[in-house]
């Protein structure tokens, strides 16, 4: 550390492509991250999307639509930090029926949120995959959305404080819900999708996209004032990245290009839900984010 060095208020957690980051292994003499303590790092969405509190960090990009599309002054950086195929989320107990994506008609689903970004990507699947009718689903949610002025539609009914997903599912006051990483290996629990991870793959052949969760924003006054932080911002951000020594099949790929068709579809996916209206991908970037590569 230098006198020099600009200190950056930031909200991110640790995860394989960060850690370099936080373990200072990547570092900067023209700057310094100053990390927001929340754990997990979804704690500090709110106050990020509704207050501008961080002056970089993550934020799910459902939140980060929902916050953009009400005018937070954010703006996208092409460095997702997070990114999965979404078709094995949503679960059901075998013990209780088959049930397939036809089926969910009349159902109870439960989600954590309704804008949590992984039922997004889950229901616009279901949606334009499988020609599931949203609106005719119960989707039991547990909590509000991060941004302000977000009214969820009436078919979202609240569970009680407390309950479980998964303890929901068994006792069968569920008849599916979005587990994702949570998934238990519990044999009766199986995926409404059959053969999940074949269907994302041919998903991903067909349309190109990889389904982005946390994606890296910073805050537009930021950009607009130093736009050479930015720039070593996205450098640190893409060294922490080659040090974490992934293999195979990239699901966070670097730059707008390659991102495109993936915010194309949560855009749309978004606007489908009710979440955001009219929104194009290149008015997530800055001139300076836009031309990162």
């Amino acid at each position: 550390m230098t006198e020099t060095q600009i200190p950056i208020y930031t909200l991110l957690a640790e995860y394989g492509v960060t850690r370099a980051l936080r373990n200072g292994e990547v570092s900067s003499p023209l700057l310094r991250l100053e990390y927001a303590d929340y754990q997990p790092s979804n704690l500090g969405f709110k106050a990020f999307v509704r207050e501008a509190a961080f002056q970089a960090g993550e934020l799910a990009i459902v939140t980060f639509l929902m916050a953009k599309a009400r005018g937070a002054p954010l703006v996208l950086m092409p460095a997702p930090i997070s990114g999965r195929f979404q078709h094995h989320c949503i679960a059901y107990n075998a013990e209780n029926r088959l049930l397939l994506p036809q089926d969910l008609a009349g159902k109870r689903i439960g989600v954590r949120a309704y804008t949590q970004t992984t039922g997004v990507w889950v229901r616009g699947i279901l949606q334009n995959e499988y020609g599931v009718d949203l609106d005719n689903v119960t989707w039991v949610c547990f909590e509000g959305a991060h941004v302000e002025d977000y009214a969820e539609p009436p078919n979202v009914a609240r569970g009680e404080p407390g309950q479980k997903l998964v303890n929901m599912l068994l006792d069968g006051s569920l008849d599916a819900a979005m587990l994702g990483s949570n998934m238990p290996d519990d044999p009766r629990l199986k995926t409404v999708i059959p053969d999940p991870h074949e269907a994302a793959k041919a998903w991903y052949e067909r349309t190109g996209v990889i389904p982005l969760n946390h994606v890296f924003v910073v805050r537009d006054d930021l950009s607009k004032d130093r736009p050479d932080v930015v720039r070593e911002l996205y450098r640190m951000l893409k060294e922490s990245k080659s040090k974490a020594g992934l293999k195979g099949f990239d699901t966070r790929p670097y730059g707008v290009d390659a991102n495109r068709k993936t915010l194309e579809t949560i855009i749309h996916y978004s606007r489908q839900q009710g979440l955001i209206d009219r929104m194009e991908v290149d008015e997530l970037f800055d001139d300076v984010t836009r031309a990162l590569d």
